[in-house]
């Protein structure tokens, strides 16, 4: 065998079906255990091959010419391997056999996968989803070029191990800025993408099998934190000096009672909201995260936080004064520190606080609060739906109730 670092090049014989005395003569190409074969169109007499070099026995000018070619066609293999190195392209024996007979196969990458996800869907999928790929796709090019040394992979390289080794890359990567290494499910989401990239690789053909199929997301489940209506309480009741503080207080208050997110509330205006037909204020809008339409009746701490900005003016005609997501949640801590809330208070918890404080556990049915949250199935509902101690407490009273009035009747009974 003829060696050039991880290329391989042998040539090898196989007998002639309709002749056992003649070999038909191949060339194996070998990178990294792969192996590629190719016919060169020449054959030769059983007695005049030397197994042991891969070659003829130069017994006559025909033999020699036949071995000279055989050099030739080694040399051209070489220089296609070369070529191959020079254009920093993938090299395997499959793609070197391609080239060499004139019929490059395209052989697609990972990172190109990648690209060609994000360029297809950036106008189908929203642009909080998007900026979750590009994480992701910033994750891969981090892998790839620090542990695998390389620039990209082969779709064809994609193994049950490389999930394995991504995930071990993303757990335990350090970031530069003074940010947490990844949790485990910040990990899964991760994977979770890159699945659906993969099997969409899978759809376009450009895979033959999904490395995944061996594959389970691990999420941890855990408790959604809210806040109690006392909690709720201590918040509403407490003023502000600084403009901001109070702003972004009422903003919150205001996503407790309506279970908006914050981009629902940023993009709100006036034109969302109208009268119904019981004379209360409603709010009309759609959902940024799925489209789905939302209809909410403003409880009067909602509206009343709507009437004490309307004579206040907002950017892009907005509703209230929302700030960035970040400024938001800086705030948010100040005021929970401040009201005496030793709970990790983000933004997001007032739609959960909704959620359970306000609607479930004041006994609005889980199908009521799923149309409110703009959930399009009940089952992403159920993800916020928990009964609190309080209100098992009052149902088990009534069931007590129910057992005291008939034990009382079956003692009535029994004395007649």
């Amino acid at each position: 065998m003829r060696t050039d670092s991880t290329l391989g090049i042998n040539f090898f014989v196989r007998k002639k079906r309709n002749d056992p005395n003649i070999y038909d003569i191949y060339v194996r190409i070998t990178v990294k255990k792969e192996r590629a074969e190719i016919s060169i169109k020449r054959d030769i007499p059983v007695c005049n091959w030397d197994k042991m070099r891969g070659k003829a026995f130069p017994t006559s000018r025909t033999m020699e010419d036949l071995n000279a070619y055989l050099d030739t066609v080694y040399g051209e293999i070489l220089n296609v391997h070369r070529e191959l190195h020079m254009e920093r392209a993938l090299i395997t024996a499959k793609l070197i056999k391609a080239r060499y007979v004139g019929e490059d196969e395209v052989n697609h990458t990972l990172l190109e996968l990648f690209e060609y996800h994000n360029t297809n869907m950036v106008n189908t999928l929203k642009p909080g989803t998007m900026k979750n790929y590009y994480s992701t796709e910033k994750y891969l090019k981090g892998y790839i070029s620090t542990r695998l040394k390389t620039s990209d992979v082969p779709l064809s390289d994609l193994k049950h191990k490389f999930i394995l080794d991504f995930e071990n890359y993303i757990r335990t990567f350090k970031p530069k800025k003074n940010r947490k290494t990844c949790t485990n499910n910040g990990t899964m989401k991760h994977l979770e993408r890159l699945m659906k990239v993969v099997r969409l690789g899978v759809r376009l053909e450009w895979l033959d099998k999904d490395p995944f199929r061996n594959f389970k997301l691990r999420f941890n489940k855990f408790d959604r934190n809210y806040l109690t209506q006392r909690e709720i309480d201590l918040i509403d009741d407490t003023t502000f000096t600084s403009i901001g503080r109070e702003r972004v207080k009422d903003v919150f208050l205001f996503s407790c009672y309506t279970g908006l997110t914050f981009m629902d509330i940023k993009l709100l205006t006036k034109d969302n909201i109208s009268k119904g037909i019981d004379r209360n204020y409603w709010i009309y809008t759609k959902r940024i995260k799925t489209n789905e339409p939302v209809k909410i009746p403003m409880l009067p701490k909602a509206v009343e936080i709507m009437k004490k900005y309307e004579g206040v003016p907002m950017e892009d005609s907005g509703l209230l004064p929302v700030y960035s997501n970040q400024k938001t949640n800086a705030y948010l801590k100040e005021i929970a520190k401040a009201c005496g809330i030793y709970k990790n208070v983000s933004f997001h918890m007032a739609r959960h606080t909704f959620a359970t404080t306000v609607t479930l556990s004041n006994g609005v049915p889980i199908e009521t609060v799923s149309k409110m949250l703009g959930h399009s199935k009940l089952s992403t509902t159920q993800i916020y739906a928990r009964v609190l101690q309080e209100k098992i407490g009052e149902d088990m009273e009534k069931v007590m109730r129910i057992y005291s009035k008939k034990t009382e009747q079956d003692i009535k009974t029994g004395i007649q």
